[in-house]
């Protein structure tokens, strides 16, 4: 059965948009890689946000120094959470940890790869998915991501 994951992490005070998304257009070719490859990810998106804004959509020109950015990660995956999570450290290690550079607190979570048990117990902890009044999800079909490749 799919899950959700949505984590919102706030991006380090004086960081400025344009920083975000060139740092996420290194990342995504290896992001995108790794999903294919684990093969229990339905669906996945990275998002910028700025606070500040009414729609939350961000300047992505601004080179000016920001408090008011988050990045989401916001996932629909099959299987165990913690699989899921060991799953990802073991390909994207290099990724979370560039990634976490740059949101609050994610100093202390890196690298990765000698702080998994944190990195599971921060995402679970901070999966607001799992978090009422966010708990409502509809999954529209019982299969997993290999029955449906499978059936094409």
């Amino acid at each position: 059965m799919t899950r959700p994951l949505t984590l919102i992490s706030p991006v380090l005070p004086g960081t400025s948009a344009a920083t975000v998304v060139a740092r996420l257009a290194l990342l995504l070719p290896r992001i995108n890689a790794a999903l294919e490859s684990i093969g229990t990810v339905h669906f996945a998106r990275l998002i910028l946000l700025d606070r500040s804004q009414p729609t939350l959509q961000p300047d992505l020109l601004s080179v000016l120094p920001s408090d008011n950015l988050s990045i989401a990660i916001i996932t629909s995956f099959d299987g165990d959470f913690s699989t899921y999570i060991h799953d990802f450290v073991a390909q994207l290690s290099d990724e979370f940890d560039a990634l976490l550079s740059l949101t609050v607190g994610g100093a202390a979570l890196t690298p990765v790869v000698d702080h998994v048990a944190e990195f599971e117990a921060f995402i679970a902890e901070n999966n607001i998915s799992e978090h009422i009044p966010n708990t409502y999800f509809f999954a529209a079909y019982p299969q997993t991501v290999q029955d449906i490749l499978a059936a094409f």
